[in-house]
């Protein structure tokens, strides 16, 4: 749904799995990122770090681009 633009939709998604994982959480950090919404994948990102999981290097990029949106 996110590389389409249905961001809202891809959030919907998000919260509805069962189990997450760095994948799932970069997934829509990086989807954020992608269409402008820089706050809302900084926000996700510090959500996904009080669930105790550890971001890898795409998670970083996906940050940077974040920044840069």
């Amino acid at each position: 749904y996110a590389k389409c633009g249905s961001i809202e939709r891809a959030r919907q998604v998000f919260d509805r799995l069962p189990k997450r994982n760095v994948v799932t959480w970069t997934v829509m950090v990086a989807a954020y990122a992608s269409h402008g919404y820089g706050y809302e994948a900084l926000s996700l990102f510090w959500q996904m770090q009080q669930e105790s999981l550890k971001p890898d290097e795409v998670t970083f990029v996906s940050l940077l681009n974040a920044c840069a949106s």
